[in-house]
């Protein structure tokens, strides 16, 4: 049994691949063999302290596998497949312990990959639009970073609600890519982003913008609004956002910032169920396609997140244990 842990925060240089001993499940836990293991910008955040933890530490919070051992009150049987994304931390390995109540069991229709790949970002997609958002058929959406993992599940998504979509990307090639999964206009990220969002909407903006970059794309994404729009802050690849004066949101219109985690709108078993499970349908029939562009072995992991964070990789990305 091998995992991925880290004792001090740093570059993927800090990530140590080492074997590890996983005991018998306690009570109302599983011990999961697993088979596909999902990447996340996320996982970079905690390893560089970004996001500090407790140290040592395991990496990745998402997965899917197969119940090899059942604690005392579980009643999941041995064998069941099932997937999670909630963590708790520690995805990052062949085997691991986790409690029953983190995981759902994955319909016929997913994959173990598909499940490892799209349940984070899946589960991402589904709180911004509907719960955050609240999109409504005819507004305009503008996606940052359109061809990622939560970028084309985002286009997807909001096409899915009747939204018109602008999708933004780093390149013609990723910009093309988020256009065949649905978008309706595609920008190549360059200075004139907000003043082509202008002319694409008549001049008003968008009404919200969904933006995982952070703190290089953050004004762009502003002056991309309508009066009154919604700036969705909800990653920061290029690093945080940061301190700003926040009286520019008046002068740009009165506008609304948040800055939501998908932790707090997945606080419970039956949002787990409940909107977890909405995610697992929508992949299984179809209406969102999980591309796995790459995929990694455990071992190289470090690799992984050096590609993730210099943006060479589109899709989604697997680590395969």
């Amino acid at each position: 049994m091998q995992s991925i842990r880290f004792e001090a925060p740093g570059g993927p240089e800090a990530m140590i691949f080492s074997a590890v001993q996983v005991g018998a499940p306690g009570p109302g836990e599983i011990r999961l063999l697993q088979t596909a293991i999902g990447l996340n910008f996320i996982d970079t955040y905690h390893r560089s302290g970004l996001y500090p933890m407790g140290l040592p530490s395991g990496l990745g919070l998402e997965a899917a596998g197969v119940v090899e051992a059942v604690g005392e009150g579980v009643t999941l049987p041995v064998g069941t497949r099932v997937g999670y994304c909630w963590g708790p931390i520690g995805a990052y390995a062949t085997h691991r312990l986790i409690p029953s109540d983190r995981v759902v069991v994955l319909p016929d229709g997913v994959s173990d990959e598909a499940a490892a790949a799209g349940m984070l970002k899946g589960c991402t997609a589904e709180f911004l639009v509907e719960r955050c958002a609240r999109v409504q058929s005819g507004d305009w959406a503008l996606v940052q970073a359109a061809a990622g993992g939560v970028g084309l599940l985002l286009v997807q998504w909001l096409k899915h609600v009747g939204a018109k979509v602008i999708a933004v990307a780093g390149s013609s090639g990723k910009v093309a890519m988020a256009l065949a999964h649905g978008a309706d206009h595609g920008i190549v990220q360059d200075a004139s982003l907000a003043a082509q969002v202008r002319d694409l909407t008549g001049g008003h903006g968008v009404d919200v913008v969904f933006d995982g970059v952070g703190k290089a794309t953050f004004e762009a994404s502003l002056d991309s609004l309508k009066k009154r729009g919604l700036h969705i802050s909800y990653g920061n690849a290029s690093g945080p956002v940061g301190e700003f004066d926040f009286n520019i949101l008046a002068r740009k219109g009165s506008l609304f910032v948040t800055r939501p985690t998908l932790f707090d709108y997945y606080l419970t078993r039956g949002d787990i169920e409940t909107f977890g499970g909405r995610v697992l349908e929508m992949i299984g029939s179809g209406v969102l396609k999980v591309n796995v562009d790459q995929r990694y072995a455990l071992k190289d992991a470090a690799q992984a997140h050096r590609d993730l964070e210099a943006r060479r990789t589109t899709g989604s990305t697997v680590l395969i244990p």
